[in-house]
């Protein structure tokens, strides 16, 4: 049996036709559409308004429904801050982490070769390569 009816099919046709000859427009800014994907979406959006046989549409996997990325940071951040909290409360102290040379020298060159290089130059690989250097210059200095 077919998942979609020839009325979808004919509907996502024309929106490829008009696609294709740059009379497609999107619905909600009105520019004009240049992905084929999108233009599939459209004609597909459109066989469903007028009834045609079309799946419905697929959840998204990488977002709840009705929650946007900037909500569930700020829904982190505030659990992460009442765990804070609750643990200062309590009196359970705050571990300390002392930053050795090393560590040092790797955040500086990262810094450095993100600030003014491509982001080829800021990979895991490079930036070993550059903090070894530059520690081993700094400690031929002192």
């Amino acid at each position: 049996m077919a998942k979609y009816s020839k009325k979808a099919g004919d509907k996502v046709e024309k929106a490829m036709h008009e696609m294709k000859r740059g009379k497609l427009k999107s619905g909600r800014s009105g520019k004009k559409v240049t992905s084929r994907k999108q233009a599939i979406a459209i004609g597909l959006s459109e066989a469903r308004e007028r009834g045609a046989k079309v799946p419905k549409k697929a959840a998204s996997k990488s977002a709840a429904p009705g929650r946007t990325k900037a909500a569930k940071r700020a829904k982190a951040t505030s659990s992460r801050t009442k765990a804070t909290a609750s643990k200062s409360a309590r009196g359970v102290k705050k571990a300390t982490t002392r930053t050795t040379k090393a560590a040092r020298g790797t955040k500086r060159a990262t810094s450095t070769a993100s600030r003014t290089r491509s982001k080829a130059a800021a990979s895991k690989s490079a930036r070993s390569k550059k903090s070894a250097t530059s520690a081993r210059s700094r400690s031929k200095s002192k």
